[in-house]
């Protein structure tokens, strides 16, 4: 395996405009290298923890593991709005749709995919104005845009988020250093596809 820290604005990989993203460049990066792939996604503008396999057999050991919902996946995300709740789980379903500029969207909607994710308060600004909230989610599914589409109809745009968000408040928050989207795959837990051993990454 291979454990990057994605920066936020990279793409993990070519298409949709982007000639090389992350796992060409690494590729290319180590010609000796036989076999890299992707064990999961990022999007372009999340940052943090991305992992790589080395091997075919890590590849298939770890997708069994996201399949059955076996690897612990934990985001950093500011909001805006008084988060009072030390834990809280939401389960609204999702679903994607293309809009007329055929750009891919998410929305809460029953139709949609289950979707599941627990917040749980990290630290919060009141007094601030806006009053903000740093929270963990801690994915328990993968849909597209989870986390984005879930603070959104709670009433919690994340900072940054220039799909689902607030634009005004991110206009703001460009003006003051904020030049990208705050939502960080901070931790990543799962078994060593060989030894089994419990990892926390």
């Amino acid at each position: 395996l291979i454990a990057l820290d994605k920066p936020a604005g990279l793409a993990v990989h070519g298409g949709s405009g982007v000639a090389h993203g992350l796992i060409e460049q690494l590729r290319a990066a180590r010609p000796q290298a036989r076999f890299l792939e992707l064990v999961h996604r990022l999007d372009r503008d999340t940052s943090g923890v991305l992992l790589v396999a080395k091997k075919r057999a890590a590849l298939t050991a770890l997708h069994a593991a996201w399949r059955e919902g076996a690897v612990d996946k934990r985001y950093r995300v500011l909001v805006r709005g008084r988060w009072r709740d030390a834990t809280r789980k939401v389960a609204l379903s999702v679903h994607k749709f293309v809009t007329r500029e055929g750009e891919r969207r998410v929305r809460v909607d029953d139709e949609g995919q289950q979707a599941l994710t627990v917040f749980r308060r990290v630290a919060t600004w009141p007094a601030h104005v806006p009053p903000l909230a740093l929270l963990e989610a801690e994915l328990r599914t993968g849909r597209t845009h989870q986390i984005r589409v879930h603070l959104t109809h709670l009433g919690f745009p994340l900072a940054g988020d220039d799909k689902y968000g607030d634009f005004a408040w991110n206009r703001e928050l460009a003006k003051a250093g904020l030049k990208r989207m705050f939502l960080h795959a901070a931790e990543l837990g799962f078994a060593h596809p060989l030894t089994g051993e419990r990892l926390a990454l």
